[in-house]
């Protein structure tokens, strides 16, 4: 399975396309990305489509620098829940060390690694398509947006060097006002070095009351490496859903396979996609019906259904009653608090 990044990956991508005169959504289309998903941050979509979007938007704005602007905008909770952790811990090392540990969790083809020797930091990136492509931006985007994480940490934080594996740009502004004068050019690795003092500076945005809290929470979200397919699937039922455009070619697309290996891959775990969309459905429909904060119509949209007739309908032949019976039974099972 060709790796994935979240929603996230394109963050502030249709402003930045905007104010360089370019149409975001078109070249969207053309790599098979849906512009309104955009919205839905925690969405999985593919990598690959990620990294050509970048290059062909690079070219269409004549900007070299494309994926450098966009890391100028990232901020800390585009990582997403993990951020919420990086937060709390007591310094930059062990933040870091996080951060490459899981980097799974927000980006599945980005992998870095930290290493120390003589007195000196070195994190490396690298990207792992799943197929030979140009990657410039998609790299620079990944080294900047590593770059403004130690910046934000509160420290007066200069690498040493900043080093890229391509050939320096016509204008290299850009590059030298987001990282100063230290950016290099046709390296043997693409990253950050700094002295290895600085890992052990305080995390300036650190609650150390907070800290086990938000260790608890990242625990029982961690979502491990070996993440099957029919996790994936399942993840993007869940988020497909409320869209009303949760189909087969839609998670085939968000995986960046076709639609057979979706197939063959939830046919090996004995089931089909329409027995997962209904198994995934009901486990839903079962949590917000008993919410009585939550309208049926509202329920019916977040679950997919075209109207709530039609939510209905299929609720009573899942659960042998009408939502409004089931909820009404459920609230009644409720404990009573005593007074």
């Amino acid at each position: 399975m060709k790796p994935l990044v979240r929603n996230a990956a394109l963050s502030s991508y249709v402003e930045v396309s905007q104010s360089l005169g370019i149409d975001p959504r078109a070249l969207m289309k053309r790599v098979g990305l849906d512009p309104v998903g955009l919205a839905l941050q925690d969405r999985w979509i593919s990598g690959a489509a990620v990294t050509q979007l970048l290059e062909l938007s690079a070219a269409a704005s004549h900007r070299e620098d494309f994926g450098l602007l966009l890391a100028e905008r990232r901020r800390f909770s585009n990582l997403g829940p993990i951020s919420l952790v990086i937060r709390e811990e007591p310094d930059v090392r062990s933040a870091l060390e996080l951060l490459v540990r899981y980097g799974h969790m927000y980006n599945e083809m980005l992998h870095s690694r930290l290493s120390e020797a003589r007195g000196f930091a070195t994190l490396k990136v690298s990207l792992e398509l799943g197929e030979h492509m140009a990657a410039r931006q998609a790299t620079e985007l990944a080294v900047g947006a590593f770059h403004g994480i130690l910046r934000s940490f509160g420290m007066r934080w200069q690498p040493v060097s900043v080093c890229f594996t391509h050939r320096a740009p016509a204008d290299t502004a850009t590059h030298r006002r987001v990282f100063g004068p230290v950016v290099e050019f046709d390296r043997e690795f693409n990253g950050i070095v700094f002295y290895a003092d600085d890992l052990n500076a305080p995390n300036l945005m650190a609650d150390p009351l907070l800290r086990t809290y938000a260790r608890q929470y990242f625990e029982s979200i961690a979502v491990s490496r070996d993440t099957t397919m029919l996790d994936r699937v399942r993840e993007l039922i869940e988020v497909l859903l409320p869209t009303g455009r949760c189909s087969i070619e839609q998670v085939a697309r968000s995986l960046g396979v076709d639609r057979r290996t979706v197939h063959r891959h939830l046919a090996a775990s004995d089931e089909t996609f329409s027995s997962l969309l209904n198994t995934t459905r009901t486990q839903l429909a079962g949590q917000l019906v008993t919410n009585p904060r939550r309208s049926l119509t509202e329920i019916s949209e977040l679950l997919g259904f075209s109207a709530p007739s039609a939510f209905s309908r299929w609720f009573r032949q899942q659960f042998g009653c009408s939502p409004r019976e089931w909820r009404v039974r459920r609230t009644r099972q409720q404990p009573v608090a005593e007074g």
